[in-house]
């Protein structure tokens, strides 16, 4: 059964620990996520972004293929899906195709227009038990061919956004998506602490969570963070597995280009990956 976040980030923020969100791509990328996360009794977040999702033939598709597995791979852990960087049509889309969880990116709109279709998606989720995360500030880098250049949010508006009864709050602090360039300026931990100060109790995500050091990945769960977005580095750990199996010629000995055989380095590598993230977040064991 898929739960929403609520419960379990106000678990983590009280713990002070955070909760992954892993981005799945396919079944072979839900198998492995969903499989490490009961093998280290972690709650688990599945992000789907609308890319994904049409990839994958749409909401309904991944809502009853991550639905069947839990069920077939007696997965115990709470197990959150949630679509990642929603626009308005595609969060009310969600909502009805039967995700638990859904952020609403309003961030591209000026703050009135944003605090007006966040309130219209909270209640339409509310209603049907379903978690909301907003965004406050745009998140650097490429997500879906959003771009942003890593903003730092502004408390009081983050604020504005908290009091409209989200559950989980996404404010930039100078966090990108994808691959850190080599001049980024690092987290803005004095800005963390006043959005803090500003929305708690509320549970604060941190978008971008590859390749941001260990040190300021545990500073900023100090500083309420409890919830952290993977997904770059499983498809880089993923990738390098499979080109090792290509380039050593195993696809050529007998039936290694069968795809079950072709692709399972790739998820070994996207367990360990996980597995790694959940570690360093304190997830592990807090199911």
């Amino acid at each position: 059964m898929l739960v929403s976040a609520t419960e379990a980030l106000k678990k983590a923020k009280e713990g002070k620990y955070a909760i992954g969100q892993f981005n799945i791509n396919n079944l072979e990328w839900t198998k492995a996520i969903l499989l490490t996360a009961e093998e280290c009794k972690s709650p688990v977040i599945l992000g789907v972004s609308e890319g994904a999702a049409k990839y994958m033939c749409g909401f309904k598709t991944v809502a009853d293929m991550v639905k069947a597995m839990v069920e077939s791979l007696n997965i115990t852990v709470p197990v959150i899906l949630h679509l990642d960087h929603g626009s308005y049509d595609g969060a009310k889309a969600a909502i009805g195709a039967g995700f638990s969880s859904v952020m609403f990116d309003g961030s591209h709109y000026g703050i009135e227009e944003n605090i007006e279709k966040t309130k219209e998606i909270i209640a339409l989720a509310k209603a049907n038990g379903i978690s909301v995360e907003a965004e406050v500030g745009a998140i650097g880098g490429e997500e879906d061919g959003v771009v942003g250049s890593g903003e730092v949010a502004d408390p009081a508006e983050c604020k504005l956004i908290a009091d409209l009864g989200v559950d989980i709050l996404a404010a930039g602090i100078g966090n990108i998506h994808g691959k850190y360039p080599a001049n980024w300026a690092g987290l803005n931990f004095d800005v963390l602490a006043e959005i803090e100060k500003a929305t708690s109790p509320m549970p604060l995500v941190l978008h971008g969570g590859t390749g941001i050091p260990t040190d300021m990945i545990k500073k900023a769960i100090s500083l309420g963070v409890s919830k952290i977005n993977v997904n770059t580095e499983c498809q880089l750990s993923f990738a390098a597995a499979v080109r090792k199996y290509i380039e050593e010629g195993k696809d050529l000995e007998g039936k290694g280009f069968d795809p079950r055989k072709l692709l399972a380095p790739g998820v070994e590598a996207i367990k360990a990956t996980v597995k790694e993230k959940m570690e360093l977040f304190g997830s592990i064991n807090k199911a």
